[in-house]
């Protein structure tokens, strides 16, 4: 234990492996030593946390030097001092539960802070049950809540969830990750005015709250813009309404009037009608009287046509009858004719035949003579059958040959398509993996879009490096089973993942350049150990491990090319973190006992073993795995590789056979060759052979042929005979037929003439006649047009006296009246204006009545709704009004908050631009501050931008996770919170091992900057943990050293005597001298 002192002295932390009984709790609150900043930490009390039984930690008021081996107990005391202030779990980065941060054996564990303040400290107290992950908290002794402690914690401006302000080693190198924006905000509640945070947000609020107004200001002038051109539409409707309306109201005296003169026409059209009926029947009685003797003329001629029309008739059926037997005669005539021309045609036929006749002996005896001519050439040639015999002999040979070859090639080609077959099934496996890498390609894609850039960049120009050189490791690492993904994935990180392997760092140097320098991507890549640690032994054989459930190491799960496996074995110890089951998850508390073991997975947790240097004490922290994202895509590569040598073997199989093939088909073709030219060899022979035999028949044949035809011999003088005799007989017949003709011609001809002769006599009756009916037709027709003629007007007449009733009837109604005389002087005033024929009447009131339709879709509510509109934009004018007024007084509080926030903000980004600078200057590096924002109006937008140098032949950067080293990282995070440490809100700042990626010489001029600037009186408490310095280093007085040790021979808190123990250590270095 450490007490605080104005004096530099070592002080030290210590720790005791049990509990003693006899030591109590410190629950009352102490008044702190002066020096100390409100809010500062007075005392640290801790019980079964973590690695301690029970240790009191007492730090100084200005800087706190923390130090001692890893795995004494530093960082616990950083995390009692988290949790113990109502921090989250999650500040520190480690387990996700408080109830893992109890000492491993115990079900309780405590904290106890004691904070600075003005009239009485603030003691909390937290304790903190392992099983159920709750916590009990007490407030100056008393049972309090977890958001009162939170209220009081912030009303001493204390913020452990602020990288500013509290960094926990875990979170070290997420402070450069933080955007302009976060830093922005955690200095403003780090080191600027209480009110100054508040005021930010209110101007976010206010700028937010300033573009609604904005936005309704435009709704509604726009709205009343529309409304005012829509209105005035609308005053245009009610014009256009006014004007339909007198159209309207002149219609309607229109259609009053029209009955009027309706009944007028029709009272005249009745008077004529009258006097028109009185004429047609006079004319209809003088007519009747003149008719009735013309048609007594007409029946005397009638009485004489009769008889005369009888005799016409019979001449007409004798006629007919000599015609008709004429017909027949003349047709009687006609095919006598034709059978004279058949006998002579017959005749004509034999003649033809029996010159055809004599041809065919001709040239039968001259085919003969042929015949035996040829066959007297044969007798002196040679028998050809031995040389047939030989020909079929060679086309057997030949034919059994050519099988043998189309069995070979069928079963080559049987071959052919079983290669051809499986080098498809290769192929198509083949592409099947392939697809599965670019899937991984397409989430690293997704996930981050500068690496894939850089892949593409390495594979086309991979030919820029010497060495190997290895794609992003989580496109190279296959996993041997789809379930082993998680745990590769969790154990990995994804920066690394991410990265590119190179087996030479002069390759990696050059890629960097390239792709980060000149493309500005950012990438990450490493390099390879220059020994293999590929086959890197484990500590222990996995059978030794299998009694716990182990069954392999992480190593064995899954295949990646030498220099990423070595690589994993140098950076992670792939080869030497086991992996069990639940087996292993339910003996836990023996496993983590087993020496050697650093790092163990589960079925589904991760669990990491930090063993003390001095104790010998374990300590545990565990984490749920996540499901793997991009490992779980597995392809076999040793498959890969099988499948893709089954290939080359298939390739060569398919190019002999083809080759096989086409030897046997050359062959092949020789023999169909060789066979063609047998066969045509063997039909001339056999042509040879039969021609003797075959002339010899044919002779024969003829010889027969030629005896038949001079049998058959034709007589044509006794065939002309026979034809003479039938032509006589034929024309015998003719004569009588032509006889009987000529008499019924005769016939025919006289009563032809006697017809002729009546039919004049009936012409003449027949015209009297006629023109006698035309008369008496023409004078009924004129007595059934006036009779007609009469019937209409009476009816006509009828129907116009009722019209006048019915006109009388319906002007009455329309004017409203009981009679003429009782019409209005007004009314009649106005009808009188008006046209009084009824054309002109129907065409004006078309003319009005058009007007008035070209007035579609107005009505009385187009008046109603334009005074309501107009009502509507007054009201609107009047809330634009208002609107507008408000938005410019808004914006008048925001220029006035504006001020009250932005200048301040830039005269303390000034102060700590100016620390910030000058620190950087004091270790001949350069570095800015500055206050950033591309829009002065977008008070979200606004942010702090770190700007470092540290190499004179460079650009200032922006300070970021990837520019930069992990040593110049820290160092810049480092000077930027001692910029802020003068600034002091805050009571205390807490920096956990930052010193630890830095070179010697930053460090120690990081370290002299620190004990310069914390060792102030007017800065506030801080805190530094490192488990190492450096020698010869500048100390203050003001400093106090907080020394933490274990081990199982440390003396409990109470036994210490510092005093004696200067002394003892004073005396040994008197005797060294």
């Amino acid at each position: 234990m450490a007490e605080a002192s104005k004096k530099r002295r070592p002080g030290h932390v210590q720790k005791t492996q049990t509990f003693a009984g006899s030591q109590q709790r410190d629950g009352g609150a102490e008044e702190g030593p002066t020096g100390y900043v409100e809010g500062s930490i007075i005392r640290i009390t801790m019980q079964n946390f973590l690695t301690y039984d029970y240790a009191v930690v007492r730090p100084g008021p200005n800087l706190n030097l923390i130090v001692g081996p890893n795995g004494t107990g530093k960082s616990s005391i950083l995390c009692a001092i988290c949790l113990g202030l109502a921090g989250k779990t999650s500040v520190l980065g480690k387990g996700d539960k408080v109830g893992l941060y109890v000492k491993r054996g115990c079900n309780i564990g405590w904290i106890e802070i004691e904070l600075y303040k003005k009239g009485g400290n603030v003691v909390i107290n937290r304790e903190i049950h392992m099983e159920n992950n709750q916590s009990v908290w007490l407030l100056n002794g008393r049972n309090s809540s977890q958001k009162a402690v939170e209220e009081v914690v912030k009303a001493l401006h204390i913020q452990v969830s602020n990288l500013c302000q509290f960094l926990p080693q875990e979170k070290v190198g997420e402070f450069t990750k933080m955007s302009k924006i976060e830093l922005l905000e955690a200095t403003e509640k780090s080191v600027g005015p209480p009110e100054m945070y508040d005021y930010h947000c209110q101007l976010k609020n206010f700028r937010s709250k300033e573009r609604e107004l904005e936005n309704v200001v435009k709704e509604k002038a726009s709205f009343l813009e529309k409304a005012k051109q829509r209105n005035e539409r609308n005053k245009h409707d009610v014009t256009r309404y006014y004007e339909k309306k007198r159209h309207l109201d002149r219609i309607e005296l229109l259609e009053k009037k029209k009955p009027w003169v309706e009944y007028e026409m029709a009272r005249q059209e009745l008077d004529g009608v009258k006097k028109e009926r009185d004429e047609a029947k006079k004319q209809f009685a003088n007519m009747k009287r003149t008719h009735v003797p013309m048609l007594n003329k007409i029946k005397t001629i009638e009485n004489q046509l009769n008889p005369i029309e009888a005799q016409m008739k019979a001449k007409t059926v004798g006629i007919t009858e000599a015609s008709r037997t004429c017909k027949q005669k003349q047709d009687q005539l006609d095919r006598k004719n034709k059978e004279i021309e058949d006998i002579k045609q017959g005749f004509k036929m034999k003649e033809v035949e029996k010159q055809d006749h004599q041809k065919r002996i001709s040239n039968t005896r001259r085919i003969i003579d042929d015949l035996k001519a040829e066959l007297a050439t044969f007798d002196d040639q040679q028998d050809v059958t031995p040389q047939l015999d030989a020909v079929n002999a060679e086309l057997k040979r030949n034919r059994e040959e050519r099988a043998s070859i189309q069995g070979e090639v069928a079963d080559l080609r049987r071959e052919m398509d079983n290669h051809s077959a499986e080098s498809k099934l290769l192929a198509k496996k083949l592409n099947d993996m392939n697809n599965m890498m670019k899937a991984k390609e397409e989430k690293l894609k997704g996930r981050h879009r500068d690496t894939h850039t850089a892949l593409q960049w390495l594979r086309q120009n991979r030919q820029l490096f010497t060495g190997n050189v290895h794609e992003p490791m989580m496109l190279v690492i296959n996993v041997k089973d789809p379930r082993f993904a998680k745990y590769v994935e969790n154990y990995i990180s994804f920066h690394d993942l991410r990265s590119f392997v190179f087996q030479r760092k002069d390759d990696r140097e050059k890629f960097m350049t390239e792709v980060r320098d000149k493309l500005n991507l950012k990438v990450n890549s490493v390099s390879a150990p220059e020994v293999s640690c590929s086959n890197r032994a484990p500590s222990r054989p996995i059978g030794s491990l299998e009694r716990f459930g182990f069954y392999s190491y992480l190593r064995e799960m899954f295949d990646a090319p030498e220099e990423v496996m070595s690589y994993l074995c140098s950076q992670y110890k792939v080869h030497d973190v086991p992996v069990g089951n639940n087996k292993t998850k339910e003996m836990i508390k023996t496993v983590i006992e087993e020496p050697y073991i650093k790092m163990l997975y589960t079925s589904d947790e991760r669990y990491a073993v930090k063993r003390s240097f001095y104790s010998n004490k374990i300590s545990t922290s565990n984490s749920a795995l996540t499901p793997s994202q991009y490992l779980n895509i597995v392809v076999d590569t040793e498959q890969k590789q099988h499948l893709e040598q089954q290939m080359k073997t298939c390739q060569v199989k398919l190019q002999d056979t083809g080759e096989k093939m086409t030897t046997l088909q050359q062959r092949a073709a020789t023999l169909d060759r060789t066979d063609n030219e047998l066969r045509e060899e063997k039909k001339q022979l056999s042509l040879t052979k039969g021609k003797k035999r075959l002339l010899e028949q044919k002779i024969s044949a003829k010889q027969e042929s030629q005896r038949q035809m001079e049998q058959s011999g034709i007589d044509l003088e006794r065939i002309e005979e026979e034809t003479k005799n039938k032509i006589s007989a034929v024309n015998s017949q003719k004569v009588l037929i032509v006889t009987e003709f000529m008499s019924k011609m005769k016939l025919r001809a006289k009563l032809s003439m006697e017809k002729v002769y009546l039919a004049l006599e009936t012409v003449g009756l027949t015209a009297e006649k006629t023109k006698l009916e035309n008369d008496c037709r023409q004078d009924g027709a004129k007595l059934r047009t006036l009779d007609q003629v009469c019937s209409r007007l009476e009816q006509r007449k009828n129907q116009l006296v009722e019209t006048c009733k019915d006109l009388m009837k319906k002007a009455s109604e329309i004017c409203n009246i009981d009679s003429v005389e009782s019409v209005s002087t007004g009314l009649h005033a106005a009808l009188s204006k008006l046209p009084d024929t009824l054309d002109e009447i129907e065409a004006l009131l078309a003319e009005e009545r058009s007007r008035a339709d070209g007035f579609t879709g107005l009505s009385e509510n187009v008046v109603e709704e334009y005074n309501r509109r107009e009502q509507e934009v007054k009201n609107l004018e009047k809330e634009l009004n208002e609107k507008t007024n408000a938005l410019t007084t808004y914006r008048q509080n925001i220029s006035e908050a504006k001020e009250r926030w932005l200048n301040p903000l830039k005269l303390l980004v000034d102060q700590i631009n100016k620390k910030f600078s000058d620190f950087f200057r004091s270790m001949q590096c350069a570095g800015e501050v500055e206050l950033h924002t591309e829009n002065e109006e977008e008070y979200d937008k606004y942010g702090i931008r770190i700007r470092v140098k540290f190499h004179n032949s460079t650009q200032l950067h922006d300070l970021t996770g990837y520019h930069q080293s992990g040593g110049e990282r820290s160092v810049s995070t480092m000077l930027y919170l001692m910029a802020l440490q003068e600034l002091n809100r805050c009571p205390f700042r807490v920096v956990d091992e930052i010193n630890q990626g830095m070179d010697p010489t930053n460090e120690r001029r990081v370290f002299d900057i620190v004990v310069r600037t914390a060792c102030k009186e007017t800065t506030s408490q801080y805190f530094f943990i490192t488990p190492k310095l450096l020698q010869n280093l500048h100390y203050s007085e003001e400093m106090t050293i907080l020394c933490v040790h274990n081990g199982p021979h440390m003396l409990s808190s109470h036994q210490l005597d510092e005093k004696a123990f200067l002394r003892r250590y004073i005396q040994r270095k008197a005797k060294r001298v």
